[in-house]
């Protein structure tokens, strides 16, 4: 017998948001769990612990006093891509569209880069959430492996992968969509 998975989209997604049934934060749904949409499906994601909370905070402080007015830094808040997917990155590097992201969260053409902090969640990051953005065509992705203090960066799409992956520890970066600014990786990476 085979077993078919339930698959919902974007709309689904929504309507149960509306519903009460999900929530951006546990406590104000009928569902006590933090999940996202990711191809479809409802993934629950890790508890954020203090140094992924600490990391992530600094380095978005970091990057919006880097790029300034040029790019808009978000801070866990959902991007919406057309796989049904509708993740919640850690920091979404995102064009400064203002007011209408009071209309649709950024799409794809909206985005510059995103970067995961990862410690439970380094398997999911690296595999499932890199395939995703790279099939929708985000340029690039960084992921913060926690436990190892190294930054690891996806650039490159190509036919649903990246086809470039970089591990740094230390130097400094620049992103694809700004060369001329310079980011040092252990500003990211530690904070």
């Amino acid at each position: 017998m085979t077993m078919t998975i339930a698959k919902w989209t974007i709309a689904d997604y929504h309507s149960m948001i509306e519903a009460g049934i999900l929530r951006d934060t546990p406590s104000e749904s009928l569902c006590d769990r933090k999940v996202e949409l990711l191809k479809g499906e409802i993934v629950e994601m890790s508890p954020e612990g203090e140094p992924h909370a600490y990391c992530s905070s600094e380095a978005g402080d970091y990057l919006a006093s880097l790029l300034g007015e040029v790019a808009k830094i978000r801070h866990a808040k959902l991007i919406t891509l057309p796989n049904d997917s509708e993740p919640e990155p850690d920091i979404a590097i995102v064009q400064p569209l203002g007011r209408e992201y009071r209309e649709h969260h950024p799409y794809p053409e909206n985005i510059f880069w995103l970067i995961e902090y990862s410690h439970t969640s380094l398997e999911k990051d690296l595999e499932t959430k890199s395939k995703i953005y790279a099939e929708v065509g985000i340029s690039e992705y960084w992921v913060v492996n926690l436990k190892k203090s190294h930054l690891i960066l996806f650039r490159e799409p190509l036919d649903g992968e990246y086809s470039t992956k970089l591990t740094l520890t230390t130097g400094n970066i620049n992103p694809l969509v700004f060369p001329n600014v310079s980011i040092a990786v252990n500003r990211i990476i530690n904070a």
